[in-house]
């Protein structure tokens, strides 16, 4: 059963017929949906459907021979990582991307980057201004690690983690950045079923509490019908369905392509 409409807005992000190729493999074809304000907006189907090569685009990564991208309004053929960064676009990955030697503070210090002004020079002698906004930049990332419950970690490398506080260590690193849109790649892959009933938990927080829009690749159906408002499936790099949970759920398509028949 789906999560209840959570005061959804207008369109936030528009992804126009996308097409990506790496050479003769073609990975992204003609694909279309869009993300509105405050939805958590799943990304499913089988792999080596595209899903992560979508979140690369979005973000900049990648860029589509094809399409365009609709973000607050701005379109573009593509973006560059930084500047969806700056825009307001924060993600996770597949593999846990953290600096392994250093400490869950640390990590997650490091997405207040863009938020800091204070020159190199500044920051290093650390006095005056820099050390002010040191100060704040780090009241709000205790923030986080008092939301995301991981005081007991937070001087802890996260190298020395179990992988489930590695993954939530990368969220809270992604939040520091105060995103406008949230992508999550596969955040509960290798998790046992406690870990991924708190990372859902922390999920639907984040959207309910911060308002943050939410775009979503999982593999765990139940997972996905629980959480999203609204999913779309990709197949072999095209978009093979697109609505709410119970709509995709009995898609004739979906079922297929999980079941190989159409393949």
């Amino acid at each position: 059963m789906s999560v209840p409409d959570r005061n959804i807005g207008g369109e936030l992000l528009k992804v126009d017929n996308i097409s990506l190729s790496f050479g003769a493999v073609r990975a992204i074809i003609d694909v279309s949906f869009d993300i509105r304000e405050r939805e958590i907006r799943a990304i499913i189907g089988p792999n080596g459907a595209g899903k992560t090569s979508m979140l690369n685009v979005i973000n900049g990564v990648y860029h589509p021979q094809e399409g365009s991208i609709t973000f607050n309004g701005q379109e573009r053929a593509q973006m560059k990582p930084h500047e969806a960064a700056e825009q307001g676009i924060a993600r996770t990955f597949q593999n846990v991307a953290l600096f392994r030697g250093m400490t869950t503070l640390d990590n997650i210090m490091t997405g207040r980057n863009l938020k800091m002004k204070s020159n190199f020079l500044s920051q290093a002698l650390y006095w005056g201004p820099s050390r002010r906004e040191e100060m704040e930049n780090r009241e709000f990332v205790e923030n986080i690690i008092d939301f995301l419950e991981i005081q007991a970690i937070r001087k802890t490398p996260v190298g020395r983690l179990p992988y489930g506080l590695q993954k939530r260590v990368e969220l809270g690193r992604a939040l520091a950045a105060e995103p406008h849109l949230l992508l999550l790649d596969e955040p509960m892959a290798g998790m046992n079923l406690e870990e991924k009933e708190d990372m859902c938990r922390f999920i639907l927080d984040v959207n309910e509490e911060f308002g943050t829009t939410i775009a979503l690749i999982e593999h765990d159906m139940g997972v996905v019908m629980d959480l999203s408002d609204r999913v779309v499936v990709l197949d072999y790099g095209r978009k093979i369905a697109d609505g709410t949970p119970d709509e995709v759920r009995a898609d004739q398509a979906v079922i297929d392509a999980y079941l190989g028949v159409s393949h």
